[in-house]
């Protein structure tokens, strides 16, 4: 198979927070990787920016150490390194005050696209934004990525586009969901709007229920302070779990491009009803196996977080009313999973009479780990002794598809990337999405936090906790295995 490359004009790329950790793990090693690939014009420049103090040539030393740390050595030599790095540059630079500014604005070329790359707190979005615009170093054709969380409520998030919007166009605003770049989660579209099997049957008629799951073992790491703060309802759900319900749950879009994308996974967020405090389970893991317990990641014996939150949503429209969809999120669980799955009705009728055997069919979206699409069907059991069915998969998994060129697929901040330069915002969100997705989250969590309720603990290393369990075995159905 061979790889079609869409080069893209020459850009200046700035990267705010470059000496931080999203630059050295994703960022750079995803830029070498599309240099590398022949994605990047030679033309091309990344300058780090930065309040530390150091030279380029320091600077270009950590990134190489990053680039060989991430980037696995089958995928780098040292030719395309150092000349990816020659390429590399670092300005000292102050956010919040003006050192550095003017050595920044005269750098930057004329006639190249210029994207600023905000990988910093959220607080600085606006010292960022404004500073730009006094030194005249962006202009009417520049693009800004923010990075979440955008907001820690809608009225925040409104105050954050309001900022944004005073010194950049709704166009040149890029808010990044690394979800929404990952190759699966693209295929979804794929398999949806390019294929006629499917979407006759995407619909409550057909769909049984819907699952939609990312499970992780790591605990919170280094993010205790900023996640005892928002809990997985608002690190999780609110965002990257809400763009997979929408794009299963949207209507087909006219065309594939951004605003007419964008629109249809908005009027899905509108279509939520509210969530019932009996459709909502939250958890916090407890220490077990040798892992610590949330209450000692996060230092504060009294916390009322959630590490885990599992809900049942109703999309109220014609086409999915009555069809429930399960979300379910945690850490310290027994396995990285991240998966949707599609399951369809049973038949109205069996000829074959009762069989113990019997399963639905099932389309399961993989995007992490193994990266794939699967679809469960009835077959009959090979040999003798009669008409015996079987559950068996139709599994596509894009390494044995695909042969090495599917196995090497490119990191979701690669493509998101490249997509800022070509100015395409279909895989990013909205203003008024994001300011949607919040005003159906803000109410589930200020109704917990009204009844005072505790989350349920789990041990970790488990599926969760046995709450959630009961969650789908109340409407006859099961969660499925997390398995890695």
């Amino acid at each position: 198979m061979v790889s079609r490359v869409i080069p893209v004009d020459p850009f200046d790329l700035v990267v705010f927070g470059g000496t931080g950790d999203l630059a050295r793990r994703k960022i750079l090693p995803g830029l070498y990787r599309r240099f590398r690939d022949g994605q990047m014009p030679q033309q091309a420049r990344v300058i780090a920016a930065a309040r530390s103090d150091m030279d380029e040539a320091a600077y270009r030393a950590e990134i190489r150490a990053a680039i060989e740390e991430y980037i696995a050595p089958r995928h780098r030599d040292a030719d395309t390194l150092d000349a990816f790095l020659s390429r590399v540059g670092y300005c000292a630079v102050d956010a919040d005050g003006q050192d550095g500014w003017p050595g920044l604005a005269a750098r930057m070329r004329p006639d190249v696209v210029r994207a600023f790359y905000f990988s910093v707190a959220p607080a600085l979005f606006g010292s960022l934004a404004e500073r730009l615009h006094d030194h005249g170093i962006a202009d009417a054709q520049s693009r800004i990525v923010v990075e979440k969380p955008f907001g820690n409520d809608r009225a925040s998030a409104r105050a954050l586009n309001e900022t944004l919007a005073a010194y950049f166009d709704e166009t040149q605003i890029y808010r990044i969901d690394h979800y929404l770049g990952k190759e699966t989660v693209q295929n979804l579209m794929a398999v949806r709007f390019a294929n006629i099997l499917f979407e006759p049957l995407w619909n409550a008629q057909f769909v049984d229920h819907v699952q939609i799951t990312v499970a992780e073992t790591v605990g919170v790491g280094g993010r205790g302070s900023y996640y005892d703060g928002a809990g997985a309802m608002r690190d999780m759900v609110q965002n990257h779990l809400m763009q997979l319900l929408c794009l299963i749950a949207m209507e087909p879009p006219h065309r594939f491009e951004p605003d007419a994308v964008r629109d249809e996974k908005l009027k899905v967020i509108r279509a939520l009803d509210p969530v019932a405090p009996g459709d909502i389970v939250r958890g916090q893991y407890a220490a077990a196996g040798g892992m610590t317990g949330y209450l000692e990641d996060v230092s504060n014996p009294a916390s009322r977080t959630e590490s885990y939150v599992a809900l049942r949503v109703h999309v109220s429209n014609w086409r999915w009313k009555g069809t429930p969809f399960y979300l379910r999120t945690g850490k310290r669980l027994r396995a990285r999973s991240s998966e949707i799955a599609v399951t369809f009705r049973e038949p109205p009728h069996s000829i074959f009479g009762e069989d113990a055997s019997w399963r639905e069919n099932v389309l399961i979206i993989r995007l992490q780990p193994n990266e794939g699409i699967k679809l469960r069907v009835m077959i009959k059991e090979p040999g003798p002794g009669g008409m015996r069915l079987v559950n068996v998969p139709l599994d596509m998994s894009f390494a044995q598809a695909l042969g090495p060129e599917g196995a090497d697929i490119p990191d979701a901040y690669e493509r998101l990337i490249m997509d800022v330069i070509r100015g395409n915002q279909t895989l990013f969100m909205r203003g008024d999405e994001v300011e949607a997705a919040w005003a159906w989250t803000d109410p589930v969590i200020a109704g917990w936090e009204s009844r005072g309720e505790r989350p349920c603990r789990y041990d970790a290393g488990t599926s969760g906790p046995e709450d959630a369990l009961m969650l789908m075995h109340r409407d006859g159905r099961r969660w499925r295995e997390i398995a890695p």
